[in-house]
């Protein structure tokens, strides 16, 4: 059953780093901006319904907005990317990193937020200008900043590989899993706890900033449209809802990178070659990580 559920979730990977670097990618990013059109027309409507004084429809919007979020979020960016590399890098559990998700695509609709209350009360910007604002400022800084995260963890796992040969090389019986080494009297490994901790709130709030520096330009749609209705409560609910569509998205990407780095564990056994397995996991999600994100910054600044 594991070998058969890790085989699915490789094809799947396989499938689609397939799509990404063939061009299919490209081609669901038309369908989702078309379908993207779409719900903006749907929230438009369901907009101008509340303003009538139809209560009925808020959760309507809410509905609308949730469905938006979800549906943006199968094409790039986003984080998704970043999300998944992290949890097939990184020894974190399900829970850290669906929550995970869950705050960073919630941060992005707060900067959402504040990106429009600070552009039309501090400047008076107009929509064009703080759309043009995301896309030619922001979107390369996240990308940008995802960019040198997938580096980091890249670098971090040939660290680990290096210190791993060397010991290979010239083993020290006492440097085992978590005990103090009675010729150094210091730790040289750390304990299990220790190894899958690495979600410190430094490490969080690094991968929250760079997820949502970037506002989503639906949520701004939807936010100075509410703006000049005088709704802007209801934009905000919205902001959240479609925030948390997005996150849903994030969450089942999150769901299969923990699946298959404990499918690719488990596989190993206890062999002598386990321990190369995270590192190895590290390496190749870095790499994919820095190397999606590079794509992503330099059609930004094309």
């Amino acid at each position: 059953m594991r070998a058969a559920l890790l085989t699915a979730v490789m094809l799947l990977a396989i499938a689609a780093l397939w799509l990404w670097f063939g061009g299919g990618m490209d081609r669901v990013a038309i369908r989702a901006a078309q379908g993207q059109r779409e719900f903006q027309n749907a929230i438009a409507g369901a907009l101008r319904q509340v303003r009538t004084g139809d209560a009925g429809t808020l959760p309507l919007v809410s509905g609308v907005c949730f469905a938006y979020g979800f549906f943006h979020a199968v094409g790039p960016g986003h984080g998704k990317i970043l999300i998944g590399g992290y949890g097939v890098a990184t020894r974190v559990t399900l829970m850290r990193l669906s929550m995970l998700a869950v705050i960073s695509s919630l941060a992005q609709g707060l900067s959402a937020i504040l990106m429009v209350l600070g552009g039309i009360l501090l400047f008076d910007l107009s929509r064009k200008a703080l759309v043009g604002i995301t896309e030619d400022h922001f979107a390369p800084a996240s990308y940008a900043a995802i960019g040198l995260i997938g580096l980091w963890l890249l670098l971090r796992s040939i660290r680990k590989l290096w210190a791993m040969c060397g010991a290979a090389h010239h083993p020290h019986p006492d440097h085992d899993q978590g005990k103090v080494c009675h010729r150094c009297n210091h730790r040289h490994v750390p304990t299990m706890e220790e190894a899958s901790s690495l979600t410190s709130w430094k490490e969080a709030a690094l991968l929250i900033g760079a997820i949502a520096v970037r506002p989503c330009t639906g949520a701004l749609f939807l936010l100075i449209i509410c703006w000049r209705m005088d709704m802007m409560a209801t934009g905000i609910a919205g902001t959240f809802a479609m925030a948390l569509g997005t996150a849903s998205m994030s969450v089942v990407v999150a769901f299969a990178s923990v699946i298959f780095r404990e499918g690719a564990r488990t596989s190993v056994g206890d062999s002598r070659t386990a321990q190369f397995v995270a590192p190895v996991l590290e390496l190749a999600a870095g790499l994919i990580v820095a190397i999606v994100a590079t794509r992503l910054f330099l059609r930004t600044i094309a």
